[in-house]
């Protein structure tokens, strides 16, 4: 098996550098208007004046940020201080605090309302960047963030967060994350990214203190990161990481199926349907892991680890013979959304990995390795760079779906690449 690992990291690591990130550093980096841009379609087109997303935007700054860290490569270190300087000129609301959620091709406001799951993804690279280059302000600016959600977000009569908000943190009617998704207070994928948004923050501020930081009676530590970084702070944002997963534990996964219920009330009833999502299935199934091993609680990972094996368990529901895995299933219809989609690949592998490093089932490995070679076959564009949004069912590859855009990113693919590169199997 070891040579199984080392061959799939070896390869890992050419496509994030060759085929991933050379595209990225090659083809969207607009020089022109600052910061990178907003879509590239299907077929190769670059539009020059499309909208640029805080999704997006944030995503950058972490796999770059990312990649660095571990690879040490000083390209990489520019392009995510490149990153990091237009997030925080045109993507922070520096008025009102928080983030927007568009800018337009010149960088101006575009969309301000203040949709908590991009709020989060700053935090994750903010967070990212800070770890990767010691740099103060990077860290304050995600704890600002942090700040932000757990002020305006933060359901304190019903637990959890709320998904959206105006730019001056009023109810706004609309709080759908994107036109695929329902309309309802609460969702699963909101709550899944601010958990790794907190988790890497957390990651952050626990390198400053010894293990036992949270029992003892000195008030700071000596970090790395210039001024002393706040014990309030580590413990703060520790007791809302602990919070948010049992959140996951006690509304989101159903203690039935232990699939992901989508969508909720404020009162934590179903919204939807009865909806299946493969991909955010065995996706949490890793998160929530990385998350309990971080706050590194021997009881609350006796409880977390039982259920990360049954939500990969039960996302293998999702996996095809070809060692794919399928989007969607709404189970009240019928219809199933077949489409084998690049990021619920990426997150199959990693999720699969883990079960494999964690739990010794070498079942699972079988899978994360069966799926990496459909990505290799079906998904990476070796000749062009990066990876297509999709293969429809029929096995046709989807060309309308963008190449690069607001949620076609170098995340998914790269984390995937990243987390394998970077853990001791």
């Amino acid at each position: 098996m070891t040579d199984v690992i080392e061959k799939i990291k070896s390869e890992m690591q050419d496509v994030l550098e060759n085929n991933i990130l050379r595209f990225w550093l090659d083809k969207m980096v607009d020089h022109e208007n600052g910061g990178f841009y907003g879509r590239m379609d299907g077929r190769g087109q670059l539009y020059p004046d499309a909208e640029k997303g805080a999704i997006l935007n944030a995503r950058i700054l972490w796999s770059f940020s990312a990649a660095y860290r571990i690879l040490g490569n000083l390209e990489y270190l520019g392009i995510s201080r490149k990153a990091y300087d237009y997030f925080i000129d045109h993507f922070i609301d520096h008025e009102q605090g928080g983030v927007y959620w568009s800018v337009d091709y010149k960088g101006e406001p575009l969309d301000t309302k203040k949709q908590f799951y991009a709020i989060a993804f700053a935090i994750y690279g903010l967070a990212e960047y800070a770890r990767a280059t010691g740099n103060r302000e990077a860290l304050d600016y995600a704890l600002q963030l942090f700040d932000c959600i757990e002020e305006h977000a933060r359901d304190h009569e019903n637990n959890g967060y709320i998904e959206a908000l105006t730019r001056d943190w009023q109810p706004i009617a609309d709080m759908r994350l994107s036109e695929v998704d329902a309309n309802y207070p609460k969702s699963q994928n909101t709550h899944l990214h601010i958990l790794e948004a907190y988790t890497n923050l957390y990651r952050v501020l626990k390198a400053q203190y010894p293990d036992n930081a949270e029992t003892l009676g000195a008030s700071n530590f000596t970090p790395a990161y210039g001024p002393m970084v706040s014990r309030e702070d580590f413990i703060r944002v520790g007791r809302a990481l602990r919070n948010i997963i049992q959140v996951f534990i006690n509304h989101i996964i159903n203690p039935e199926t232990y699939h992901l219920d989508l969508f909720f009330e404020n009162d934590w009833k179903r919204g939807a349907g009865r909806l299946e999502s493969y991909g955010h299935d065995i996706e949490c199934s890793w998160l929530i892991h990385e998350a309990a091993l971080l706050l590194d609680d021997h009881d609350l990972l006796k409880q977390v680890e039982p259920i990360v094996q049954k939500v990969a368990r039960a996302a293998e529901k999702g996996l095809k013979a070809d060692g794919s895995m399928i989007h969607e299933v709404d189970l009240d219809t019928g219809r199933v959304d077949g489409d084998l989609h690049w990021w619920v690949q990426a997150e199959a592998v990693v999720g699969y990995m883990n079960i494999y490093e964690y739990f010794n089932d070498e079942s699972a490995l079988e899978k994360a390795v069966h799926c990496w070679e459909y990505i290799k076959s079906n998904l990476i564009d070796w000749e062009r760079g990066e990876w297509w949004w999709s293969r429809h069912s029929d096995g046709t590859l989807n060309l309308e779906d963008d190449k690069a855009g607001f949620w076609k990113c170098p995340y998914h693919n790269s984390r995937m690449c990243l987390e394998i590169m970077e853990r001791d199997f």
